[in-house]
């Protein structure tokens, strides 16, 4: 056509063109090559290129060539409108669709009906609905579209009263218009009006179907959702790669992987198996179920992979513990985005490998990456458990510096850092700063009260909580009956044990059971303690005969202990702490050779006793010391700061308590043997390395013991130094020669 000069004939022209957008085979840039050869371009050829444009997903390009043709006075049509301002929907560009929307009024093209409802579903799209109904209103003949377009946009904004008085308002309800609403009562949780509206349909298409089992899927009743699609299949209903997305979730969710097989066969028999979004939900339903070599079998054989199928493939790694596979997929990938690397950081906090946590984290700040705040979760929750305060306190800066929100998970979370941290004043004023509280946000402050030895402001936030109108959940009262046992409220215990299934109607779980065993066996209740778990609905476990067997220690019933400690034995016998307890009971009546039996039988099991390990965090480094521990960098500072601890404690009045050391030794062995203790070693290094009036803040993984404790007291004295210190149960704060649990622990 070059060559005889037929590009120059308008019809021809624009053949050739209207030819070349359509053949998705045929680059875009290649009709532009075309278009810039005709000389003499009506409207049909520019709203041609427009158009192609538009359907290849370009739409800034349909408006630069508007521009284009506006410089050279070519007359826009109709046609012409409609696509710029379809093309402004796309962008979701509210300001460039009013600036055609000026054009078209100038143009005189605003009574036409098609531009009209254009015009309604980009303000819509825009989230304008208020500029969207008044074109609506001005509309002197409404056509189908117009109705559809005005409805759809109440439907995507979630507004089910404006969209329901549309609706009923329709002289003419067609299917599309049903199955909008059938999406919107999908996603405000009407499931009844949905399946009602459903069942009227006089005819259902592919998209009523599909929207039904969305709706159902929304609002998790997969197993429905299921069935439904099995109707829809068995009734000869063409499926799409929507509807077997939707599908697939269910089965993820019912952790039904032969279900999802089987619709996998129906999509390779369809022949839609290539589409990338199948081949993720595959690759999700799959890894969620535990079957990751099915899922690895078909990330390795596609032949398009967007980033959603990298990241579904390491969140599959993760969700079934190979987090090494997690790993070096996450570090080949050609390009991480903000989802890469959440689902990595939270993987490793999810598999309780905090440093590896902490550590990608650095990495991704020296990146410039902006953590969103599932990243910053995950990343509190480490320092949580490393008592890394000094990083945690700069995380909670860096959100206040870039304005991020904290939600109900990102509160909760730097809640319970501070409070497992001893920063009671932090817990609470982030509690104060958070909008939304959710009954977790409470959990975490009532919990973190009472185990920094706060319980009467436990108790008074667990009153506030009731008159905010949060319910309390388990949890809660876990945190509540752990208030009462940390100060031996026995009576004020009972009465919230009994207000559980009486006042809120929930039923006491055996932790529940727990925490009462717990304070009536620290009260020396240890008979109203065995009783209760002889009562016990359910079979009591370990940890609860546990609690009782410590109080037994701890109040010197021998026999009930010995009586006790052998069963827990028998019940499960590779536990270190219940041998160690029962192992201590027989030492402290000078019963060595039932001491020794009890270690032969740990022996025989391979049952090792848990070290006592202390955390110290200092200069934003976290140092671990364990009981008799001598590999520090810094053994000979602490060693010299432990003798001098050592006097200065004697001076003060301090006398190793050597009954917490059981073995057959003598005295000067176990005062030596005491003093290695891994909390002394800590408080040593933290008086070494922290400045007044910087606490000493210290993890230990084990309860402390009568004499760290009564340590403790005296360095605080001694040395003008709070220390904070973490054990297995609760906080305790010494100041000046006391502690906040009142010797009550």
């Amino acid at each position: 056509m070059i060559l005889t000069g037929f590009i120059r004939d308008t019809y021809a022209a624009s053949r050739i063109l209207k030819f070349s957008t359509d053949s998705s085979f045929i680059h875009i840039d290649l009709s532009l090559r075309i278009f810039n050869l005709i000389e003499d371009a009506n409207g049909f050829i520019w709203n041609t290129m427009m158009r192609a444009y538009i359907q290849r997903n370009c739409p800034q390009k349909a408006l630069n060539l508007y521009k284009l043709m506006v410089d050279k006075n070519a007359d826009p049509d109709n046609y012409t409108y409609p696509l710029l301002v379809q093309a402004c929907a796309i962008r979701v560009s509210e300001f460039e669709g009013r600036q055609i929307h000026n054009h078209i009024l100038k143009t005189g093209f605003d009574s036409d009906v098609y531009v009209q409802n254009t015009l309604i579903n980009m303000y819509a799209v825009c989230e304008n609905m208020s500029d969207a109904r008044k074109l609506f209103d001005e509309i002197p003949v409404l056509n189908p579209v117009s109705w559809n377009s005005i409805l759809a946009g109440y439907v995507r904004a979630g507004d089910a009263e404006k969209a329901k008085l549309i609706y009923d308002r329709m002289p003419e309800r067609n299917t599309i218009a049903s199955n909008s609403m059938i999406v919107l009562f999908g996603r405000t949780g009407c499931v009844t009006e949905a399946c009602r509206l459903f069942n009227e349909l006089p005819e259902k298409d592919m998209v009523s179907w599909s929207a039904l089992i969305s709706c159902y899927e929304q609002n998790e009743m997969y197993e429905e959702a299921l069935a439904l699609f099995l109707r829809m299949v068995a009734n000869g209903v063409m499926v799409d790669e929507v509807v077997v997305v939707t599908v697939l979730s269910a089965c993820a969710r019912l952790s039904i992987v032969q279900t999802g097989k089987l619709i996998h066969g129906l999509v390779v028999k369809i022949g839609i198996e290539a589409y990338v979004n199948l081949q993720n939900a595959f690759i999700h339903m799959y890894s969620s179920c535990g079957e990751i070599m099915a899922a690895q079998k078909l990330f390795n054989a596609a032949y398009h992979l967007d980033q959603i199928s990298w990241n579904s493939m390491i969140s599959g790694y993760l969700k079934c513990g190979l987090v090494e596979k997690a790993r070096t997929l996450f570090d080949s990938m050609p390009e991480k985005d903000i989802v890469s690397w959440s689902a990595m950081i939270s993987g490793y906090a999810q598999h309780d490998r905090f440093s590896e946590t902490l550590a990608l984290f650095q990495e991704m700040q020296l990146l410039g990456i902006r953590p969103d705040e599932t990243t910053l979760v995950s990343v509190v929750s480490a320092c949580t458990h490393l008592a890394a305060l000094d990083l945690g306190q700069w995380i909670h800066a860096y959100i206040r510096k870039n304005g991020l929100k904290i939600n109900v998970f990102l509160g909760t979370s730097l809640i319970n850092m501070y409070m497992k941290c001893g920063c009671v004043e932090n817990a609470l004023e982030v509690f104060q700063g958070t909008a939304e509280k959710g009954v977790s946000t409470w959990n975490a402050l009532i919990l973190g009260l009472a185990m920094n030895g706060l319980v009467e402001k436990s108790l008074e936030m667990f009153s506030e909580m009731k008159k905010c109108g949060v319910a309390p959940n388990e949890i809660t009262f876990i945190g509540v009956l752990g208030a009462c046992r940390h100060m031996g409220l026995v009576d004020e215990g009972c009465r919230h044990f009994d207000s559980i299934v009486q006042e809120h109607k929930i039923e006491p779980n055996v932790k529940h059971y727990g925490c009462m065993v717990d304070l009536l066996g620290r009260a020396g209740m240890l008979k109203e303690a065995e009783e209760l778990i002889e009562s016990m609905p359910m079979t009591p476990d370990v940890a609860t005969w546990g609690a009782l067997l410590g109080a037994c220690k701890k109040h010197g019933d021998h026999d009930m202990g010995e009586r006790i400690g052998r069963k827990l034995i028998e019940l499960d016998p590779d536990h270190d702490g219940f041998h160690v307890l029962l192992s201590n009971i027989y030492a402290s009546k000078g019963n060595w050779d039932d001491v020794h039996e009890i270690r032969e039988i740990m022996v025989q099991h391979g049952v090792v006793k848990m070290p006592g390990c202390s955390m110290i965090e200092a200069n934003g480094i976290v140092h671990e010391f364990l009981a008799g521990d001598n590999k520090h960098p810094q053994i000979e500072e602490i060693e010299k700061k432990l003798d001098e601890m050592a006097k200065k404690l004697k001076m003060e009045g301090y006398a190793p308590d050597t009954n917490e050391v059981s073995f057959d030794i003598d005295e000067e062995e176990k005062e030596t043997a005491l003093f290695r203790h891994s909390e002394k070693l800590a408080i040593a290094f933290g008086l070494i390395c922290t400045s007044p009036p910087t606490p000493i803040r210290i993890i230990k993984n084990l309860r402390i013991c009568n004499d760290c404790h009564m340590a403790a007291k005296f360095i605080s004295k001694a040395f003008s130094r709070d220390i904070v210190l973490r054990d297995r149960h609760r906080f305790h704060h010494f100041k000046q020669g006391s502690c906040s649990c009142k010797d009550y622990w």
